[in-house]
């Protein structure tokens, strides 16, 4: 059996891979903040999408992808196919988005909250096995059943926790505190999942693809970029405190000169 390494830089790739997962969710707590202040279905929804790019795009997708550089096989260079690494990344961003909309517009009843965790683990873990799958590699990828379960359970608990925390978390300092659970729990379905996983097969070269820093480095930077920008427009947007002390302000106004 090839002897596999997940830490092959050490502790660079899982810390920088958290980081990256915690400026994602925090990004995205705070934008969700601002869609909860929102008075227009426009203004909801724009804010909703900035969340689930945020923690879809980097919360999810970019820690697992940055955790896979420091992932190699002995003797077996890895390779990565386009169309499925591009999927997994919309996949991610899209199944956050679906979840973020259910209670974001309908609210945070234990129905909601119970679909849409169950809707967003088993898509986050859906982009998880599609990124491996989307390895090349000269050996084949199996999964031990029990680990695949668990990692599952990780994912559904975590997509229905962040949920949560997007309808009810507010001000710096208890979304810093979530959006450090969140990223651990990211964090802990990907290493789980890759624990579930051993190779057959013997030494070689990919059979296709693109490699790791070809295909992954542009990514993972173009994402994270995009959530480095969207920080700034939340950094300079009022917080919802502000919305909501402007709206009242605004109808206070508007009372004042109906009269």
């Amino acid at each position: 059996m090839p002897e596999m390494d997940h830490f092959t830089y050490g502790m660079l790739t899982p810390l920088v891979g958290y980081i990256a997962s915690f400026i994602g969710c925090l990004t995205g707590l705070s934008a969700t903040s601002r869609a909860r202040a929102a008075t227009s279905a426009g203004a909801k929804s724009a804010w909703l999408l900035v969340g689930a790019v945020a923690i879809g795009g980097t919360g999810v997708w970019v820690m697992h992808f940055i955790a896979m550089l420091g992932f190699s096989v002995e003797g077996m260079p890895i390779n990565y196919d386009v169309p499925l690494t591009i999927a997994s990344a919309l996949l991610a961003m899209a199944v956050v988005a679906a979840g973020l909309f259910l209670v974001g517009f309908l609210g945070d009843k234990l129905l909601y909250l119970l679909i849409g965790g169950l809707f967003v683990g088993l898509g986050v873990a859906s982009m998880h096995y599609l990124g491996m799958a989307a390895m090349e590699m000269s050996g084949e990828i199996h999964y031990d059943p029990v680990l695949v379960g668990v990692s599952l359970v990780i994912a559904v608990v975590a997509g229905t926790a962040a949920l949560w925390l997007c309808v009810h978390v507010k001000g710096w300092l208890l979304a810093s505190v979530a959006a450090l659970v969140m990223a651990a729990a990211v964090a802990g379905m990907h290493y789980t999942g890759m624990a579930a996983m051993h190779m057959s097969g013997a030494a070689g070269t990919p059979p296709g693809g693109t490699s790791a820093l070809e295909l992954l480095g542009p990514l993972i930077a173009g994402i994270f970029l995009t959530t480095v920008a969207m920080v700034f427009v939340v950094l300079m947007w009022p917080t919802e405190d502000e919305m909501r002390e402007r709206q009242a302000f605004e109808e206070r106004v508007a009372g004042t000169t109906s009269r």
